[in-house]
């Protein structure tokens, strides 16, 4: 009986961080933003943003800006809307008539911080760590 219960937590906890079924089998970009780590993957027109460091009670307000600014970075698009929740999240991306153009490297990690936050959007930059 104990084997089973530890076989269930085990796959639990595994399952806590593995992306959603469109963007299974993408390479997944690392991107800290103001202190929110996601993995991000890109497919055709959305992103997804899948927090993967722990944070006490986290809003999803704060998680959704980071995890949008993080998706922007990566998929090079803007991101007109974010859904899902503070573990997982799903945006929408405006590429223009192009596809995504991935400004950032698949499987590399980066770290972004705020260059101009006296405007209404503030900028960010990305450095490869």
């Amino acid at each position: 009986m104990r084997t089973y219960f530890l076989i269930l937590i085990g796959v639990a906890v595994t399952a806590c961080n593995t992306p959603g079924p469109h963007f299974r089998g993408l390479p997944a970009t690392r991107v800290t933003v103001d202190g929110s780590t996601f993995d991000v993957r890109v497919r055709d027109r959305l992103a997804e943003a899948l927090r993967v460091n722990m944070e006490y009670a986290p809003r999803f307000g704060p998680i959704r800006d980071r995890a949008g600014v993080a998706m922007e970075q990566v998929s090079g698009c803007k991101v007109t809307e974010v859904r899902g929740d503070q573990a997982l999240a799903t945006g929408l991306l405006d590429c223009g008539n192009g596809p995504p153009a991935r400004t950032m490297t698949a499987g590399a990690q980066y770290e972004c911080f705020a260059v101009d936050a006296l405007g209404s959007d503030p900028v960010y930059a990305c450095d490869r760590i």
